[in-house]
């Protein structure tokens, strides 16, 4: 069988559907991907094929640097609009002929868009291809609008725009297949009363192997203190100059027991201390088995990975699903949250002392969570799925 991912450019939609797709070409079928390339070509594995789609999205926005620049100080329903109106709806606009153009030259059994690629169902629905969601986020999960129905009701009208200027049927929603949705976490962590539909399969994060990258000092983590990655992603580092101070302040009062690894920009820590560790960027998943907790945005693949090895998580959510995701992490007991904006070294002491407790509640929750990420199955899981969709 043939199957085209559609992803967006960002690197925690690109991540599960590389060891989905290994998973795949091991089983014999073939795989190709489509979306900007410009960005993707650095995420994918060497020989992966690309059609390119939605590049011109760059001159429409001022490029994908430029629009991370404004995006990246807001907050709240503000960074919400932006995302929708600036982002989303203008990638998916972008994408449409290149995915056609994908679908025609690769001939695909089956397309898997994921759910901020909308041009990938679009594109799927209107030829007649079966595809299914990758959903790379549970937020959507858990009625994230539930309290705030103006602002699920603007949501709604920018699909409805979107449907309508592409052509498409109105009605449905392109971030959800009716087949098949792909759901890289699991109900213990996703929370919440409602069980999801039958075609919803919770598969829990797809782990795979991940460009090598830059070399990372593994002589320098000291097996005296415990570890603690320290991590905002990949496109919220430039806001972290405070909470990096601030979990910097955290570590020196901790510094006899426990060394932070810091992936932080270098130019952001004017006074960094001798026994942790700075890099711009570390191999996450190569790293997680040596560490004992996880200090993040809320991300939803970092937060799934750190619990994937049983580890327990400080959160610090800064928009968009981070919040939501945060609060599933609080709520299955795996963690601690703290404000991203006004996180003092004195909070992120308390959250990081209890994190660290060797048999504590947060440890016990964490180690729950990633058994229900083995038994869920993974890639493996995902590609059976996909594999009984045409």
């Amino acid at each position: 069988m043939r199957f085209l991912f559609v992803v967006p450019p960002l690197a925690g939609h690109v991540n599960p559907t590389v060891a989905v797709a290994a998973e795949l070409a091991a089983r014999g079928h073939e795989m190709a991907w489509t979306g900007p390339a410009e960005v993707l070509s650095a995420l994918l594995p060497a020989h992966a094929r690309l059609f390119p789609a939605g590049d011109a999205a760059g001159a429409e926005s001022a490029g994908y640097a430029a629009l991370h620049g404004r995006w990246r100080d807001l907050r709240g329903v503000a960074a919400l609009r932006f995302l929708w109106a600036e982002a989303l709806v203008p990638l998916a606009r972008a994408m449409v002929p290149g995915v056609e153009r994908a679908v025609a030259a690769f001939a695909p059994d089956v397309v898997v868009a994921d759910q901020q690629a909308m041009a990938g169902a679009v594109v799927a629905r209107r030829l007649g291809v079966p595809w299914a969601t990758s959903a790379s986020t549970s937020a959507e999960f858990t009625r994230p609008f539930a309290g705030f129905p103006k602002v699920g009701a603007w949501v709604a009208d920018q699909l409805a725009g979107l449907l309508a200027e592409c052509g498409a049927p109105p009605g449905w929603d392109p971030r959800f297949s009716d087949r098949l949705v792909l759901v890289f976490s699991t109900p213990e962590l996703i929370g919440g009363a409602d069980p999801l539909p039958g075609h919803y399969a919770c598969v829990g994060p797809a782990l795979g192997a991940r460009p090598a990258g830059a070399d990372f000092p593994w002589q320098r983590l000291d097996p005296d203190r415990r570890r603690v990655l320290v991590s905002l992603g990949t496109l919220n580092q430039e806001a972290g100059s405070r909470f990096y101070a601030a979990a910097l302040a955290a570590g020196e009062r901790l510094a006899d027991r426990v060394q932070l690894i810091v992936a932080a920009p270098p130019h952001l820590a004017d006074r960094f201390p001798a026994h942790a560790l700075l890099r711009e960027a570390v191999p996450q998943l190569r790293l997680l088995p040596h560490l004992d907790a996880v200090v993040c945005h809320g991300g939803h693949n970092t937060v799934c990975e750190a619990l994937a090895h049983g580890l327990p998580l400080v959160v610090a959510p800064i928009r968009d699903d981070q919040p939501v995701v945060a609060r599933q992490v609080v709520d299955a007991g795996a963690g601690v949250r703290v404000r991203f904006g006004r996180a003092r070294p004195a909070d992120l002491h308390d959250a990081l002392t209890a994190v660290l407790e060797d048999f504590g509640p947060h440890r016990r929750a964490a180690r729950r969570i990633q058994a229900s990420f083995a038994a869920a199955g993974g890639a493996a899981t995902a590609a059976d799925r996909l594999e009984k969709l045409s």
